[in-house]
């Protein structure tokens, strides 16, 4: 399930425009969240009445901006093919993925859009993916039997948060980070506690 596309396709010049424009916001306002749409502006590239001629004010700018980052994190999750990959893969890649789309649109990623229903569908989508992926991984015997999914998942959650919370600035870093998540999911940090 994708975002609904926008009711009328934008020209390939007007999309990169826009693109580069949210590009520019999202470097802009996660140095500075207080900054304006003149500063996206130069940031861009563009002229101001460019950038306010997309984007009414600035919180429909931040809306877009959280609506794209949205789309990128459920691609993320997509491109790892949670439902058909081996377990175990699916896993690193969704880890990888995300953990590159949180790194990369950060402020995006937690200024969600209020009321916007297609992101809290794409949310709610991305966790039904999520959910089957663990369940998957525990019938594979990646997780214990008794593994309750559920918490799983929100430790996973919140291993990827600290994670990109790193920010780590090549791909190999990332991928040594999304491997890390995933060795402490699975094999945890400690010792085993003998009995």
């Amino acid at each position: 399930m994708a975002l609904p596309a926008p009711a009328k396709p934008l020209r390939a010049d007007a999309e990169r425009t826009v693109r580069a424009i949210l590009e520019a916001a999202e470097r802009v306002l996660s140095a500075n969240p207080a900054a304006t749409m003149e500063q996206v502006a130069e940031a861009a590239g563009v002229a101001r009445t460019t950038v306010h001629r997309r984007f009414a004010s600035r919180d429909a700018l931040i809306a877009a901006l959280a609506t794209w980052a949205t789309q990128r994190f459920y691609e993320a999750v997509e491109a790892a093919r949670p439902e058909t990959a081996p377990p175990a893969i699916a896993l690193y890649q969704v880890t990888a993925n995300v953990l590159r789309v949180k790194i990369g649109w950060g402020f995006a990623m937690g200024a969600e859009p209020t009321g916007a229903p297609e992101a809290a569908r794409v949310h709610a989508e991305v966790l039904a993916r999520c959910e089957l992926l663990f369940a998957r991984a525990r019938d594979a015997g990646l997780l214990a039997p008794d593994t309750d999914v559920d918490w799983a998942r929100r430790v996973y959650y919140a291993l990827i948060h600290e994670a990109a919370a790193e920010a780590p600035d090549t791909d190999a870093a990332v991928d040594a980070l999304a491997t890390r998540v995933v060795d402490t999911l699975l094999y945890g940090i400690g010792r085993p506690a003998t009995r």
